[in-house]
């Protein structure tokens, strides 16, 4: 979602199981603009494995939903055992949370709801000890 101006903002449950929800908030690029909300769906099968970038403020993330922040967002999820290698290159800040499982990240042991903000890395390499899925912020 992005508020733009004159917008009043709510959120709620429309279904009758509990909802989990991430609430991230970004800097725009600039003030203002038209406000807009858009979903779209991501079934874990195909974050299996790889990163996928689920909302991102650069064109060239086409089928990803659009923002207007210099920043990426993107969603795994491991199965016990996997590994994976994220490249951090193209953005200098990154903020990865743990939504569920438990993970190692460049050696370090977390788990649930844990998150950790990293700079000055161009990669970093992530095993899951347990099925886990995995939140990514890139910023620049």
């Amino acid at each position: 979602m992005s508020a733009g101006r004159g917008i009043r903002h709510a959120e709620f449950n429309k279904g009758g199981e509990p909802l989990k929800l991430y609430q991230i908030w970004m800097l725009p690029r600039e003030s203002g603009g038209e406000p807009r909300w858009g979903t779209k769906s991501f079934p874990k099968s195909d974050r299996s494995g790889q990163f996928a970038v689920l909302a991102s403020g650069y064109g060239e993330d086409e089928d990803a939903l659009q923002i207007r922040a210099n920043a990426r967002l993107l969603g795994v999820t491991l199965k016990a055992g996997e590994q994976v290698r994220q490249p951090l290159d193209s953005l200098p800040h990154a903020y990865l949370v743990v939504a569920t499982g438990r993970i190692g990240i460049n050696g370090e042991r977390m788990g649930p709801l844990d998150g950790v903000a990293i700079f000055d890395a161009t990669a970093i390499d992530i095993s899951a000890f347990e099925d886990s899925e995995l939140v990514l912020v890139e910023a620049g």
